[in-house]
């Protein structure tokens, strides 16, 4: 029996996160521990964790899960891993191990689909070098799955969203669209090329990507995700204090995005994107608002928002594509705060 996962979900993905301004609200009630080997906490809304063992060595610690965001289970699995581990990678560290987190209908799916999402789970942590070492499974009326990743880094050598300089470009490593490409599919208005796209850009790992970083000592980057490339680059702004400024027409695009707004189809989440993002945002007044719209299109296991200096944006470019980042692209600089953190232009 064939089984549709996307059937047993109203949002999936990273596109089931809590809003992003709700999630504030939360976190100010969340107590913070005092420790000085906390390298990396909430504080600055960044992709991970970080805890300090010794001068050589601190640990990288996350946790991510969600709903499907496709229909097959052994690709779900793959998604759902790529999408967890990515948060190391963009701090710059080496994942190592994982634990299991999964809700599972057990009395609505047969046992072969947690099979498959698991399979697909430990293929893909097997691909990052990540080992799965337990986890945790209980009944639930919707089918989610993630991983709580650790991973190992120096100290002195972490990257945060923090690390934005005036003057630097930024680059983004995978097109944007998931959550637009995958919304046209519940509506039927996708083609299956733009599907079968988006799903390959999420099963990717941004393994490649973090080794340019590290390569250039890039200090400054995160991973684009629920928030959309918007709010990522917000909570960068804010953490850096300067203002962070996308053409919208160079960034990169899956398939066929910008037609599918076109047509209307824009997902919940997009709006509760902008309406986290609007107070702190300027649109140039002859703004595309397809491309506006984009920038809060929320992505799963989304590519890495990179903050470069700009005499060694090209070299890295190079290298990005040379990894097989074909759709890398420069869409943006960094600047002094200006006002608003956020300045979305043509």
């Amino acid at each position: 029996m064939k089984i549709d996962l996307l059937k047993m979900v109203e949002y999936g993905g990273c596109s089931a996160k809590i809003p992003p301004k709700q999630l504030e609200e939360i976190l100010k009630y969340l107590p913070l521990p005092q420790d000085p080997n906390i390298l990396v906490d909430i504080d600055t809304h960044d992709d991970a964790g970080v805890y300090k063992i010794n001068d050589d060595l601190a640990l990288v610690l996350t946790t991510d899960f969600f709903p499907p965001v496709c229909s097959d289970p052994y690709e779900f699995g793959q998604i759902a891993a790529a999408n967890s581990i990515s948060d190391v990678y963009a701090m710059g560290g080496d994942p190592v191990l994982a634990l299991n987190i999964m809700m599972f209908p057990a009395s609505k799916l047969p046992m072969e689909v947690y099979a498959e999402i698991m399979k697909g789970g430990f293929d893909k942590a097997s691909e990052a070098g990540v080992r799965i070492i337990g986890g945790h499974t209980i009944d639930d009326i919707t089918p989610k799955y993630g991983l709580a990743v650790v991973g190992y880094i120096h100290p002195e050598k972490i990257i945060t969203n923090s690390g934005a300089k005036s003057g630097d470009y930024l680059i983004m490593t995978k097109p944007i669209g998931t959550g637009i490409i995958m919304a046209g599919q519940r509506l039927g208005l996708t083609s299956e090329d733009d599907i079968s796209e988006a799903i390959g850009l999420m099963k990717q790992l941004n393994k490649s990507g973090a080794e340019v970083m590290k390569k250039y000592s890039i200090k400054g980057a995160t991973d684009i995700t629920g928030f959309g490339l918007a709010g990522h680059a917000l909570k960068m702004a804010k953490a850096s204090s300067v203002t962070i400024t996308f053409n919208m027409k160079k960034v990169p695009l899956i398939g066929n995005t910008y037609s599918l707004i076109e047509d209307g189809c824009i997902p919940g989440a997009s709006f509760r994107n902008l309406d986290f993002v609007e107070e702190y945002l300027y649109s140039a007044p002859d703004i595309d608002y397809n491309l506006k719209m984009i920038a809060f299109d929320a992505q799963t296991s989304g590519g890495l928002l990179m903050s470069v200096h700009s005499q060694m944006a090209e070299a890295v470019l190079k290298d990005l594509h040379a990894a097989g980042l074909t759709s890398a692209s420069i869409i943006g600089v960094v600047t002094e705060f200006q006002d608003k953190y956020i300045n979305l232009q043509n």
